[in-house]
């Protein structure tokens, strides 16, 4: 599966079954971040639990499982339409947990957010954490930890003015490497 999905930049040896937990963590992700695969919680049921739960109170209110996560990132794909994964920046599990780090980017250029933002044409780039638990060749759990305000800021979202300031500055929040040279 290591050209189905996108690189891993940090990982470690694991045994054959905490790679199969890793796999099938990053094809759930695969999905989810398709603007084409994702229609909702129907697209990764077939990975998950029936009775699996979800956790992120502050990025995603009411979602409680990963199948209501999958219906919510739809939402927002359907406002960035090129939403996508750009690697996994740290890829490792231990027994049945997994954790997957991850770069994603894209551009809203589709539906006004929330149905009350036009489309900016702005573009992204920010990055976020899954913490998953397996059990029997399924998902489980879905934690989630999310830079949702580097995204916000990036396409012109989040009511804030350009600073200086590398936690308020649009292109120092895309480019994080860059900020950390300069300061």
């Amino acid at each position: 599966m290591a050209d189905k999905h996108p690189p891993s930049v940090i990982t470690t040896s694991q045994t054959p079954e905490e790679q199969a937990n890793i796999d099938l963590c990053k094809e759930y992700m695969s999905i989810a971040y398709s603007p084409t695969q994702n229609h909702g919680a129907e697209s990764v049921q077939h990975l998950c639990h029936s009775d699996s739960w979800f956790w992120s109170p502050s990025t995603f209110p009411g979602c409680q499982s990963p199948m209501d996560y999958a219906d919510s990132h739809a939402e927002v794909m359907s406002s960035v339409t090129d939403l996508h994964i750009i690697r996994f920046d740290q890829a490792w599990a231990k027994d049945s947990h997994v954790l997957l780090r991850y770069t994603a980017e894209g551009t809203h250029l589709g539906q006004p957010y929330q149905g009350r933002i036009p489309a900016t044409g702005k573009h992204a780039r920010w990055s976020a954490a899954a913490i998953f638990e397996v059990e029997n060749g399924k998902i489980r759990s879905f934690t989630k930890d999310w830079d949702q305000k580097t995204m916000e800021i990036q396409l012109g979202w989040a009511p804030v003015t350009e600073s200086d300031d590398p936690r308020w500055n649009a292109d120092m929040l895309a480019n994080p490497e860059k900020a950390q040279k300069k300061h």
